[in-house]
């Protein structure tokens, strides 16, 4: 006589039972399109997260303080300012007044350092780029050295260059008077030689930037183009002017915007340079604002200059947005 052992439900973990589980069932319920579109996003929100807490927030902060009359007594409890409405920013904007007159100098001197040391980079990497294309002996080894600037922290490329400007013992005197004879030794940190050196050390830590971007351009170039010009009897120029230049305008003009944005806001570089004062003739707006918000003590009328500058930049960015769009898409058409 055989005992006959009773069967067991069919649960969800087998195969054949016909049930599913309940995550199954929310997880067939979402089409595969949107899971594969929402995912990215997903991955996304912890970056933007701290990108909201680092920035978003003290962005935020710092609009409010532009309205308070915020100066030294008030810097235990900021909070506790008077509230001064547009005051900061009539203050700012007074171009006859000396705080009014002395930012206006600051802008369009910034403005000026900007359109060089922008213009010089991206003309050094777009010309390194072009040359390193070719292939020859070494060309691993160059790449790399071009790219040592990018790669080397800013404060130790930029007190490197402020030992090299010094005036007695500086490499640069050295060379221009004692070696070739070009000049007397001059003050490369102070007067009107001041703007040349920032414009220096800012071409030579941002070009390699520049460089980079342009060499990974032109590898989506098709090297048929090329053959097929030389074999029509176009030359080299012909060939940057009428191939390479065109194809890197995508690339260009992303590349150019960040460059401004970039060489705009730079602090690091001008305050190791001069320091806390900056001569007038390179006083550019971000050390300008420190010196307003720091050494003044005035931190509201330092937040709305803060907030002016990132006005100005908002609209250079949509301005240049919307100018070439239409060429981006024109380009793709």
């Amino acid at each position: 006589m055989t005992l006959a052992t009773p069967r067991r439900a069919p649960g969800p973990e087998h195969p054949g039972s016909g049930r599913t589980r309940p995550g199954n069932r929310i997880t067939r319920r979402i089409p595969d399109r949107v899971r594969r579109r929402g995912l990215p996003y997903l991955l996304l929100l912890p970056a933007l997260g701290f990108e909201l807490l680092i920035h978003l927030i003290p962005m935020l902060v710092g609009l409010v303080m532009s309205f308070k009359e915020l100066t030294q007594f008030y810097i235990r409890n900021w909070r506790t300012a008077p509230w001064h409405g547009m005051a900061n920013y009539r203050v700012a904007v007074d171009f006859n007044a000396p705080i009014g007159h002395a930012l206006l100098h600051s802008f369009l001197v910034t403005c000026s350092f900007t359109l060089l040391a922008v213009g010089l980079s991206w003309l050094f990497g777009t010309a390194a780029a072009i040359l390193m294309q070719d292939t020859f002996r070494g060309r691993g080894l160059l790449r790399a050295l071009f790219l040592t600037p990018y790669a080397l922290p800013v404060y130790a490329s930029a007190i490197t260059w402020a030992f090299m400007f010094q005036h007695d013992n500086g490499l640069v005197n050295h060379v221009l008077h004692d070696q070739m004879h070009v000049a007397g030794q001059s003050f490369w940190l102070i007067g009107d030689n001041s703007f040349i050196a920032v414009v220096v050390v800012s071409v030579w830590r941002n070009w390699p930037f520049a460089f980079l971007c342009v060499m990974a351009g032109l590898q989506n170039i098709p090297r048929e183009l090329y053959e097929a010009s030389s074999i029509d009897g176009a030359g080299i120029w012909q060939q940057i002017r009428r191939i390479t230049m065109p194809s890197l305008r995508p690339v260009n003009q992303v590349l150019i915007l960040v460059l401004f944005l970039w060489t705009f806001n730079d602090f690091s570089v001008p305050y190791i340079l001069f320091g806390r004062s900056a001569p007038q003739q390179a006083d550019l707006i971000a050390v300008h604002i420190y010196q307003s918000s720091f050494v003044t003590w005035n931190f509201g009328t330092g937040s709305a200059m803060s907030v002016l500058m990132l006005l100005f930049l908002l609209a250079v960015t949509a301005v240049y947005l919307l100018v070439t769009t239409p060429r981006r898409r024109h380009a793709r058409a």
